[in-house]
C-alpha cells in the first residue's frame, strides 16, 4: 500500500515532508496542462522557471518562451499559456522554457526535496495513475492554485488521481480525501464543473480563454507521463 497526501497550495509545502516521495505537480488551468498538451503534439522538452528574466536568458539561447503572469502572455515571449499554442506544429521538436504564475513556482518548490517530480494534468490523468502504481512509492500530490490559494480545478485532478488508486493506497490527510469526495460528486461533467465554479476559470473566460477551459477539462486526451530530470521536463520512454 502506498501513502497519499495533497498539498493544496505551495504556500504550505513546508508542511509536507516530500524526502522519498514522488511529488506529483498539477496547474489544470493552465501551465501543465500546456506541457502535457505540447509535449505530446511533439515539443521536445520543456523548461520551468520560476522568473521572467531565466526565461529570457534561455530566449538567447535559442529556446521557445512561454508563459503568462496574471493569465496574460507576457510581451516578450513567443508563445502564452494556451495548450492549442503548445501544440503547434512550429514547436515540435524545440525545447521550451516556460514561467507562470503558480504552476512552475509549485514544481521549482518541488524539485528540491522530492525523489522524483511527475507531471500531471486531468489531460494524462491515468498515464499518472499507472505510473505510481507501478513504482509502489508514497505520493504527494501539489497543486499549483492561484497566488497561494487553493483551486478547484487542481483539487479535482488530485481526487481523479486518487480515485484512480484508492483500492491500493492509504489517504493520509483531510485534502486528500476532500479532493476526492469533490471529483466523485463532479466527474460526471468536469467542463461544466470547473467553468462555472473555478474563480481562475472565471478569470480566463474574461480573457476570452474560454476553448482552454474545455481542453484542459478533458481526462485522458492522451497517455504520455512527462517527468522533470535535473532542469528539464521530458516524456518518460
Amino acid at each position: 500500500m502506498i501513502n497519499i497526501e495533497t498539498c493544496l497550495t505551495p504556500e504550505i509545502l513546508h508542511l509536507h515532508q516530500l524526502e522519498g516521495k514522488i511529488a506529483v505537480v498539477t496547474d489544470v488551468l493552465r501551465a501543465t496542462s500546456c506541457m502535457v498538451a505540447g509535449l505530446n503534439a511533439g515539443v521536445k522538452s520543456v523548461i520551468p522557471v520560476k522568473k521572467v528574466e531565466e526565461a529570457l536568458a534561455y530566449a538567447a539561447k535559442g529556446y521557445v518562451t512561454a508563459g503568462e503572469r496574471g493569465g496574460i502572455k507576457v510581451e516578450e515571449f513567443t508563445i502564452g499559456n494556451s495548450p492549442y499554442e503548445h501544440m503547434e506544429e512550429a514547436y515540435h521538436g524545440k525545447s521550451i522554457c516556460m514561467t507562470t504564475t503558480n504552476g512552475t513556482v509549485a514544481i521549482d518548490a518541488a524539485k528540491k526535496t522530492a525523489d522524483q517530480v511527475v507531471i500531471g494534468a486531468l489531460l494524462n490523468v491515468t498515464a499518472v495513475a499507472d505510473y505510481i502504481k507501478q513504482q509502489e512509492k508514497d505520493i504527494i500530490i501539489i497543486c499549483a492554485g492561484w497566488k497561494g490559494n487553493p483551486s478547484l480545478e487542481d483539487t479535482l485532478f488530485a481526487g481523479a488521481l486518487i480515485h484512480q488508486l484508492k483500492h491500493r493506497s492509504e489517504i493520509t490527510d483531510d485534502a486528500s480525501y476532500m479532493a476526492l469526495s469533490q471529483y466523485e460528486a463532479s466527474n460526471s461533467n468536469l467542463t461544466e464543473v470547473i467553468s462555472k465554479n473555478a474563480s481562475h476559470a472565471k478569470r480566463l473566460s474574461g480573457l476570452k480563454a474560454q476553448n482552454d477551459l474545455a481542453f484542459c477539462a478533458k481526462e485522458d486526451y492522451c497517455d504520455i507521463l512527462p517527468i522533470l530530470t535535473g532542469d528539464e521536463i521530458t516524456i518518460k520512454k
